[in-house]
């Protein structure tokens, strides 16, 4: 980056009296002119810098605060940008006692034109999510990296292969054809960690892309790219814990920066001790304090200082890259009043943008907790739009993997949950998925049925909510169900690498079932397109009976009905207890076949398959 070049000549210039620097890393590496908020912190590190006092003589810039702490290798200083401040560089002298020992060339920037109205990713989008190690390597010279403690070894599941952001700008044709219309990459900062470092959930550097998926400026490029074809890219977050190779956390600025002392103690993952009226302290704390592995030291966000750093941290990302949108990893795992902060602020710097959180429970009413708007019992608030719908997801698999034997068991699941709307305070900013990384793949959930697999995509692309789709799931991509196996679940997308027998992108060696359901896949998402009933209309539900479950998307201009028949064989459906719905439509239009039907009596029906009619 051409800012990071100036900071490292800067840096590491030698003084008049010919000493080195002693500030060897400055955090963030620049800011913008024009923010919402006005407030600027930066970390400084060096060796034993505590003692040296800044100075800044630069119109609009005061310095509010200088905080040091109980290690002398950082600083903390404080600004205020002011609406009067110009674009250029900022120089901020050091000096110890009255002798001047350092000076640095802090760039302050002008914004992207309408930068804080970006428009985040809504209900009109489709999400399509991909572990970057595994879905095409564009560059193989960065597969290995001599500063890098782990190297690529494709034969491991577990391993790095190789998977970069080239490989997925390369492939943004495909996913823009596909019909897809926002991009989710799992974590693609630096996580420089012995092993099992491919996933990208153990940062070791909060501003910097991981060198083996690229540079700073190629995530850049890629999303400028992707945003020209008309798709938006969402960063996938973690503000719970970093990697113990994290620089911060090997050289901690304060005793608290990390909980429990910096000693690994495991989290109890108990998320309902945040809601639960009589919760002991002892297990709020453990629940949220705790470590998820030895290897993810638990951040602190109760330590001010660490918290304005990872809300700026965010911001940054935002602004420099031209992010879309956040989907926050682990979100009640963190202080909960912090992440309040966090969504707010961002809210506040970016009204139209966008944040999904990950809640990992199949009960709304824990869920919905955190959604903004939402009243709680305990007057908790929240600035967060959406929310990972993972009680829709278990619905969908229990609906469709279950028999319609008694009056509970089958499609009525499904219908059940979708009725526990009510609990949301905004149900339509919902991610809904079929499955994600952490999960067995849609297609083994369904017992790679094949019509269970269509029924489900079908339902997920005209639900209410954003949905997203994991990367491999239209060509069937499957993994052994009991072993649920991660370094499996991610295996590499088809053809993203050189000499691979099948070809995903271009269809080259796939099955017949593969490439029809790839083919399905992208008609429905590029019909879904233009659709606003699918985006923004109303739903309408009917309770689920013999197997057969009815739902309505509806506007003043259009109706959709999507017919799910579970059952093994063909079904005529009555159509007499619809009629609220279809008083005003005569024909039926199938929107996968093109085939018309006229809306009599009953309506034919395929066996084991979820239909999607357009009425007229």
């Amino acid at each position: 980056m051409r800012y990071y070049l100036i900071f490292l000549l800067c840096i590491f210039s030698v003084t008049a009296n010919g000493q080195n620097q002693a500030i060897s890393k400055v955090e963030p590496e620049n800011w913008w002119l024009g923010m919402e908020n006005q407030s600027l912190q930066i970390l400084l590190y060096g060796d034993n810098i505590t003692h040296l006092r800044p100075k800044i003589n630069h119109l609009g810039v005061t310095i509010n605060k200088t905080v040091t702490v109980e290690n002398p290798n950082y600083l903390f200083l404080y600004l205020t940008v002011g609406d009067d401040t110009s674009v250029g560089d900022m120089v901020i002298d050091f000096y110890n006692q009255d002798k001047k020992v350092q000076s640095i060339n802090y760039p302050l920037l002008a914004r992207t034109e309408n930068s804080s109205n970006r428009e985040g990713f809504n209900s009109s989008d489709v999400m399509y999510l991909i572990t970057p190690d595994r879905f095409a390597n564009g560059a193989p010279e960065n597969d290995n990296m001599n500063n890098m403690l782990e190297q690529a070894n494709r034969a491991d599941k577990s391993g790095r292969h190789g998977g970069d952001i080239a490989g997925i700008h390369q492939q943004l044709d495909y996913i823009d054809e596909m019909g897809f219309t926002s991009i989710w990459l799992n974590p693609v900062l630096e996580n420089n960690m012995a092993k099992y470092s491919y996933h990208g959930y153990a940062a070791t550097d909060l501003y910097k892309v991981d060198s083996r998926f690229g540079s700073n400026e190629e995530y850049k490029a890629f999303i400028t790219a992707a945003g020209k074809r008309d798709i938006k890219v969402i960063m996938d977050m973690i503000l719970n814990h970093v990697g113990t190779e994290h620089w911060f956390v090997k050289d901690a600025p304060t005793a608290d920066w990390v909980n429990f002392a910096g000693e690994y103690s495991r989290t109890s993952h108990r998320r309902n001790t945040i809601q639960d009226l009589y919760a002991s302290e002892y297990d709020k704390k453990q629940f949220s304090d705790g470590w998820f592995v030895a290897t993810m030291p638990d951040l602190n966000q109760r330590n001010a200082l660490l918290a304005d750093y990872l809300i700026q941290n965010s911001i940054w990302w935002i602004e420099y890259s031209g992010l879309a949108g956040i989907r926050m990893d682990t979100y009640p795992y963190p202080d909960k009043d912090f992440m309040n902060r966090w969504t707010c602020e961002i809210m506040q710097e970016y009204p139209d943008f966008n944040i999904v959180g990950e809640e990992w429970v199949t009960d709304p009413a824990i869920v919905s907790y955190w959604q903004a708007d939402k009243v709680n019992h305990d007057g908790y608030t929240s600035c967060l739009r959406s929310l990972m719908d993972f009680p829709i997801q278990h619905a969908l698999v229990e609906g469709l993997a279950t028999e319609e034997k008694t009056y509970n068991s089958g499609l009525i699941k499904t219908y059940e949950m979708l009725a526990k709307d009510f609990l949301y305070a905004d149900p339509t900013e919902l991610v809904t998925f079929p499955d994600n990384h952490d999960m067995n793949r849609f297609f083994t959930q369904v017992d790679q049925d094949i019509d269970l697999f269509h029924m489900g995509i079908n339902y997920i692309l005209t639900m209410r909510g954003v949905p997203q789709i994991y990367y491999g799931t239209e060509v069937l991509m499957h993994n052994d169900k009991v072993k649920r196996d991660h370094g499996e679940i991610r295996a590499d997308f088809p053809g993203g690498w050189s000499g691979d027998q099948v070809n995903a992108f271009t269809g080259k060696g796939l099955t017949r079932e593969q490439k029809s359901a790839q083919e399905q896949l992208r008609t429905l998402l590029n019909w879904r397109k233009d659709k606003t009933v699918i985006h923004d209309g109303k739903l309408m539900q009917f309770t689920a009976e013999d197997g057969v479950y009815v739902f309505f998307r509806y506007n003043d201009k259009e109706k959709v009905m999507i017919v799910m028949n579970k059952n093994q064989q063909a079904y005529h459906l009555d159509l007499t207890r619809f009629n609220e719905m279809l008083d005003d439509k005569s024909m039926a239009t199938e929107v996968l076949t093109g085939k018309k039907h006229s809306l009599g009596k009953a309506l034919p029906l395929i066996a084991k398959t979820t239909h999607i009619f357009e009425l007229n």
